[in-house]
């Protein structure tokens, strides 16, 4: 049997959590039902969705860099037409 602690909280048995697939950060609804309370798991998102898309890109670059140090190789940049040093200089007249 769970405790409700001083500030009301509820700690899940872990064998509901893993029989639901609720994991820490997920939602539950507490939702009354006659003389029981029902706790239902709130529906699950896609996690591809509901990333913005700054934590997305971050998300790739890490796998990048991830595989990266795993095979030890590093791409050789194409060449774009600049070099490092052009940046500097943009907007800068002679």
């Amino acid at each position: 049997m769970a405790k409700v602690t001083s500030k009301l909280q509820v700690t899940l048995p872990k064998v509901i959590a893993d029989q639901y697939h609720i994991r820490p950060g997920d939602q539950i609804e507490w939702a009354a039902a006659g003389e029981v309370i029902r706790v239902v798991p709130g529906a699950k998102e896609n996690t591809s969705e509901a990333k913005p898309q700054p934590l997305r890109l971050f998300d790739q670059a890490t796998e990048r860099q991830r595989n990266r140090d795993l095979h030890g190789k590093v791409r050789v940049a194409k060449d774009r037409g600049w070099r490092r040093e052009d940046l500097y200089k943009r907007g800068i007249s002679d």
